[in-house]
């Protein structure tokens, strides 16, 4: 049977930490999404394929430079420029007629707040067609409607312009269960990733970083990691469990931030669940990794201890492990 996160693994409910007044954000830069795109597919996670800047794009261009001894500027700089040129295959926009699958619910809108609610609910699915091809292609539906200007309703067949994040491969090997064959599909996930010797969960840089065994970088994503009240445990662990599409047990005595009144509540599964479509539970108590119902705020917000990805990628991270892979969490 699929295990269920159980109260122990509870301390990894996101919270958004204080934000400044929200800038005017830039129009679409096709260049910055061109080497977000080729970033994406080679597993260097520029977080949201939006053509914008920012500290995203500048971890995986620093991942990225790493591995081809480049300078580490975080910049489209020359030099870095002409090594994604190698990968130009890999245009930045897909014209891609809109598929049956992205338009099949289940839909859940609005998803109430209440923890004791979202309990009766049968999923925590995307909330509306928009949301889930964001997600399929790595994205928002804010840059989805930036990309189609005054386009047509969204249904079966319509012409889109989506980012490149179209898959080489969907053949997905091992004796995967079928929902998360379809979660994998859904999520424009490649079938081939490269096998992880170790995790490197760096808090300085924010990052998670996939090695092999001679500590070669093989993929890197942005990550929100502890705050303040619930700190990055520093330290080895290891993967124990890789549970895809998991039920979330809340507890509301392990949050410091807990509502009065808050009781204890089983959550369904689903893309917009506490912890995404996949939860990969850590030998350190109450710590996993998992993907997250708000890709865009991977990297600017806080977690409850926890280490948060982009549904995409922490799915992506789960074909890269193995119960027993190490996890080194470090300053």
């Amino acid at each position: 049977m699929r295990k269920i996160l159980g109260a122990a693994f509870l301390a990894c409910l996101p919270f958004a930490a204080s934000a400044a007044e929200p800038k005017a954000k830039p129009s679409i830069d096709y260049t910055i999404l061109h080497a977000q795109v080729i970033l994406d597919h080679l597993g260097f996670s520029p977080g949201i394929l939006d053509g914008r800047e920012g500290q995203s794009l500048t971890s995986a261009l620093k991942g990225f430079q790493s591995t081809r001894g480049l300078t580490e500027s975080g910049e489209l700089d020359k030099p870095t420029l002409w090594a994604l040129h190698e990968y130009r295959s890999w245009r930045p926009i897909a014209k891609i007629a809109v598929p049956s699958e992205g338009l099949q619910g289940p839909f859940v809108n609005p998803i109430p707040k209440d923890a004791g609610e979202q309990a009766n609910l049968p999923s925590l699915g995307y909330t509306r067609p928009l949301e889930k091809l964001a997600e399929m292609f790595h994205t928002t539906p804010e840059v989805l409607v930036e990309l189609n200007p005054g386009g047509a309703g969204i249904a079966p067949g319509v012409i889109f312009n989506f980012p490149n994040a179209v898959p080489d491969s969907r053949d997905y090997a091992g004796d995967l269960k079928p929902e998360w064959r379809r979660t994998l599909n859904d999520l424009n996930v490649g079938a081939k990733q490269p096998e992880a010797d170790h995790l490197v969960v760096d808090k300085s840089e924010k990052v998670l970083k996939v090695l092999d065994a001679d500590d070669k970088l093989l993929a890197q994503f942005t990550a929100t990691m502890g705050s303040q009240h619930d700190p990055l445990p520093i330290g080895t662990w290891k993967i124990n469990v890789v549970d895809t599409n998991p039920k979330f047990h809340y507890n509301p005595d392990l949050f410091w931030d807990a509502k009065k009144g808050d009781e204890k509540a089983m959550l369904p599964p689903g893309p917009n669940g506490p912890v995404g479509v996949v939860w990969l539970d850590l030998s350190k108590e109450h710590y996993g990794i998992h993907g997250t119902p708000e890709p865009q705020n991977i990297g600017r917000t806080q977690s409850h201890g926890c280490i948060r990805l982009t549904n995409w990628d922490a799915a992506r991270l789960a074909l890269m492990v193995k119960p027993g892979t190490k996890a080194i969490f470090q300053e």
